[in-house]
């Protein structure tokens, strides 16, 4: 018998008023009769959003109040697990919005960002803040020992009376609504630093006019240049852009050094140009209000803050980790820089190796070493067959399956829809893909939801997930050819949806909740499957000849498995570093970006032939704060991903069926039973041992 929830009379009549006669019309307020109930981004409009986001936070208010108001004693059920339930609307809406807004923005998106992140982080402040609300968590939590909770019900009441601590709500009274106006202006300056990224990423651009010029690009990517071109009403001529499949191949191949100049100067200073669209200040007014929310809390600075929930429990953690694969990183670059620089002074170039020329020479030297480059194992990497691959790592695993839905509405025609099928024949998930890049999409790879896997009046509800590249586009008669790099990150993204379908807890709060430095690790360890020659030879196959990938080309990948590793790490590790000071040292309002980040570098030894992989104003990661003070995660989770595989090489089966089943279990599924260290242990029987990560990026 379900209990009657408790509504005040004024809040009631308010719910009743104002969540009725606006919802005509509006997909947000009306049952999605789409299949799998996934969402009708072809009836879902501009005008939409703000209605919704403002009846969902009417609805939400009401939860909120009704229990923080409830005569009746807390207990888990009427306090713990129905604040996890309530915000049903916004949780339907905000998915869709900030989905499209990184996917496919525009103007009015951008506007209506603007517009609603300063009434959505006022409503969550109003419900971190509420004094009734977080006394009755407190309750709770404070006889939680005595409730007679399962595993998972104990672990939701500490996850969020944590999250009301570490949001403010222990705060005395006179501290309160200066905490709210940090964090509303925290939320802006972040929005506005991301907008200024997009604008700049847009913004530049190489025009080619002397077909001279276009001299050692590959065919494809001529053609790529040329469609760009064409795009922006340039025919004849070629255009490049900082999408990595129009960057790097120039970076790797173009013998113009002018031209490589431009490209790598130009992606480097993205947000650093002195104009409308300049991150620097900006993120000093980034970094004093997260140091000063941090402060409030009780920390001394955002790093220790963020990392206090996180594996690494401590900052100095973090830089100790670092350090420790910086030394033979920056080893390894410094001989692959005098390897490169005898190739330039064999051909009598006369120049110093500069940062620029780094792509191209190390092609040059791959070719040397091991008779291998990027062309010639393109050819086996269509964007279809790394598709066809990844489902099928997933099928040999888990016995998952994936069907095509056309009838799945998507956003753009790009889109790929795909229903997951479980080992059982059971419905999983819904897959969209959307590979290729476009103005209004932001620049890298992620992950995300359009709707998570959740429980609805007792009734599992299946995820929508979305997987988001910018990978290389069909051109010149060609399908779209992928790089190895672009290969592996589209098996790490992958990796991330498959986390995505398996995730299953009672609850929203902690059905995928873990720590930020072990959330690569079910991404980062199915890059390793890619390139295993098992699973290579069935899904690397010709575009032309439909021939799998020959023995000797895959033993030629394999032994350059090593290659240009010094110079992956030091880039990497940089930005990680670079990434750690800004949240750690002390910094004031005069504090000079630019200066701050050449001292950071110079400190760490960084050579000049070298940047990080991203300077402050273009740090994407960290202008928002899922991974502020976390870029060091990748490399964290790179240690438990390294020997988590190792676990399935040691038992002669790569695709081994009982780890495979523990790995579903402890690593994906049961995150709100264990999490970190405990379910890596349940998984593995052991913690990690870091000499697998160290001997697979070539580092000892």
């Amino acid at each position: 018998m379900k209990k009657r929830v408790f509504y005040p009379t004024a809040l009631l009549l308010v719910f009743v008023l104002t969540g009725v006669f606006a919802q005509s019309s509006n997909p947000f307020f009306e049952e999605w009769k789409t299949p799998f109930g996934s969402p009708p981004f072809n009836e879902i409009h501009e005008d939409h959003y703000v209605p919704a986001f403002e009846e969902g936070i009417r609805r939400h208010a009401a939860e909120i109040d009704a229990i923080a108001n409830n005569p009746e004693a807390p207990t888990f059920e009427n306090t713990i697990a129905a604040f996890d339930r309530a915000g049903a609307l916004l949780n339907r809406v905000s998915p869709v919005f900030s989905g499209l807004r990184s996917a496919e923005t525009n103007q009015r998106l951008q506007e209506i960002a603007r517009q609603t992140t300063p009434m959505l982080t006022a409503h969550y402040n109003a419900i971190r803040l509420n004094e009734a609300l977080f006394k009755r968590i407190q309750t709770v939590y404070d006889n939680r020992e005595k409730l007679g909770l399962d595993r998972e019900q104990m672990i939701m009441v500490e996850k969020t009376y944590q999250d009301f601590e570490r949001g403010g709500a222990a705060l005395p009274a006179d501290k309160r609504d200066e905490f709210k106006k940090l964090s509303q202006r925290l939320s802006m300056v972040s929005l506005q630093l991301g907008e200024n990224l997009l604008a700049e990423n847009n913004a530049f651009e190489i025009i080619v006019e002397d077909p001279a010029d276009l001299d050692g690009l590959p065919e494809n990517v001529i053609q790529a240049a040329a469609a760009e071109a064409r795009r922006k009403g340039r025919e004849g001529q070629w255009v490049f852009t900082t999408a990595f499949p129009l960057r790097v191949p120039l970076l790797q191949f173009a013998e113009n050094r002018e031209l490589r100049r431009r490209m790598l100067t130009g992606y480097v200073n993205r947000g650093d140009n002195n104009n409308e669209n300049d991150n620097k200040d900006l993120f000093i007014e980034l970094m004093l209000l997260r140091r000063q929310l941090s402060e409030m809390l009780g920390y001394p600075n955002y790093a220790e803050y963020f990392i206090s929930i996180q594996m690494a429990q401590k900052p100095q953690n973090v830089y100790d980790f670092l350090y420790r694969v910086w030394e033979p990183a920056l080893e390894r670059a410094k001989m692959e820089r005098a390897e490169m620089q005898a190739i330039i002074d064999r051909e009598s170039g006369g120049f110093q190796l500069k940062a620029w020329d780094w792509w191209y020479y190390s092609e040059k030297l791959r070719k040397e070493k091991y008779d291998l480059d990027d062309d010639e194992v393109k050819p086996y990497f269509t964007i279809e067959n790394v598709r066809n691959g990844s489902f099928m790592l997933a099928n040999k695993l888990w016995g998952l399956t994936f069907i095509p839905r056309p009838e799945v509405p998507v956003y753009h025609e790009e889109v790929e829809a795909y229903e997951v099928v479980d080992h059982d024949g059971s419905h999983l998930a819904v897959l969209l893909i959307d590979p290729h890049p476009r103005p209004g999409k932001r620049s890298g790879a992620w992950c995300g939801t359009y709707r998570s896997g959740s429980y609805t009046d007792g009734e599992w509800v299946a995820p929508v997930v979305t997987m988001v590249m910018n990978f290389t586009r069909p051109s010149g008669g060609k399908p779209a050819l992928l790089s190895w790099d672009e290969t592996t990150t589209y098996f790490h993204e992958f990796g991330h949806a498959v986390h995505n379908f398996f995730s299953k807890g009672r609850y929203l709060r902690t059905s995928r909740s873990v720590p930020r430095d072990f959330v690569e690790l079910p991404s980062q360890i199915l890059e390793n499957w890619a390139g295993e020659p098992e699973l290579l030879k069935a899904y690397a196959v010709h575009y032309q000849t439909g021939e799998p990938m020959p023995d000797a080309l895959i033993a030629r990948l394999e032994e350059s498995g090593h290659f240009n590793q010094g110079f992956m790490n030091v880039e990497y590790l940089a930005a990680a570093i670079l990434d750690m000071d800004w949240h750690t040292i002390q910094i004031t309002a005069d504090t000079d970006v630019n200066a701050f980040e050449n001292a950071s570098m110079q400190r760490i030894g960084l050579i000049d032939e070298i940047y990080p992989r991203y300077r402050t104003t273009n740090f994407g990661h960290i202008h928002g704060s899922g991974y502020a003070a976390g870029y060091y995660v990748y490399r964290w989770a790179g240690v438990l991903d390294a020997d988590a595989f190792q676990a399935f090489k040691d038992s002669g089966d790569l695709f081994n069926q009982d780890l495979a089943r523990a790995f579903r279990k402890y690593i994906l599924a049961n995150n709100a039973l264990y999490e970190g260290m405990d379910a890596y242990v349940r998984f593995r029987g052991q913690e990690p041992d870091i000499d697998a990560f160290l001997k697979r990026s070539g580092l000892k």
